[in-house]
């Protein structure tokens, strides 16, 4: 069980976007990395292809390190740390305060 979710709330707590925060869109397991929405984004420069008939110049989500980004409490709004706790029988992911992060893997 990761602390990180696809669809949690996330608050970048150090690099460029240090302070803003967004959704979790996908996780690079492999590289221990996360892509957040609308925060990190770069330019790219595409040719014309089937995809994309236009080309030119497209911004999109580059990812985070893990280690830079933390869930944001649902009671207090801030960051916080994960521990995971049994409740009734299933292991669910808590902020530090007892709130319960969602739970289910989306």
């Amino acid at each position: 069980m990761n602390r990180l979710h696809v669809g949690d709330q996330v608050m970048v707590i150090s690099g460029k976007e240090k302070g803003k925060t967004g959704r979790v869109a996908r996780i690079l397991a492999e590289q221990d990395r996360v892509i957040v929405e609308g925060l990190n984004l770069v330019k790219r420069h595409t040719r014309p292809n089937p995809l994309n008939q236009e080309g030119g110049i497209i911004e999109k989500e580059a990812p985070i390190h893990a280690s830079n980004v933390m869930p944001i409490d649902p009671q207090t709004g801030k960051p916080t740390r994960v521990k995971v706790q049994v409740v009734d029988g299933k292991k669910v992911r808590t902020a530090k305060s007892g709130a319960v992060l969602s739970s289910e893997k989306k």
